[in-house]
């Protein structure tokens, strides 16, 4: 077994101390240590971005990521969008416009959604495209996903 390394991460808001190994992928402590499986693990080739999280205010696949690179870093997973029970506008939005089928892309999806908003609040068509083109989606053909990023863009309620 490898030696563990102590690191501490906040996570949704909440500092969480751990010893991982120094192999271990943020995805998996994600998931397996602080059991937050919003985060899905999809691909495992990191093309997919169902893995997508906000570190420090930028989209990461946390499938490429080692928890190790993580330490004394800010993550926002799809669990930390809603506050108190109620959901974050980017989440009303794909639940109101469609935006999801399966679910499986979502988390991801709604993370680089809401990096893209935190970054520009008005985007172009485009824009949102573009924001999301890391993000493979087999089910919705990106229409209503688009139109899910453009109201969440609109909505008042950030």
């Amino acid at each position: 077994m490898a030696n563990r390394v102590q690191i501490t991460v906040t996570v949704n808001g909440t500092k969480r101390e751990a010893e991982v190994e120094p192999r271990l992928l943020l995805v998996h402590f994600l998931r397996e240590d602080l059991g937050l499986t919003g985060t899905h693990v999809g691909c495992d080739t990191s093309n997919c971005s169902a893995c997508a999280v906000v570190m420090d205010g930028k989209v990461v696949k946390s499938c490429t990521v080692l928890a190790v690179q993580a330490d004394g870093r800010e993550i926002l997973t799809v669990e930390g969008l809603s506050k108190g029970g109620k959901l974050h506008p980017i989440q009303e939005a794909f639940l109101t416009h469609q935006g999801l089928q399966c679910g499986f892309c979502t988390p991801g999806m709604l993370m680089s959604a809401y990096a893209l908003l935190k970054e520009n609040r008005h985007p172009t068509e485009a824009e949102i495209r573009k924001g999301i083109s890391g993000n493979i989606c087999r089910c919705t053909g990106y229409t209503k996903i688009v139109e899910s990023v453009q109201s969440a863009a609109r909505s008042r309620k950030w």
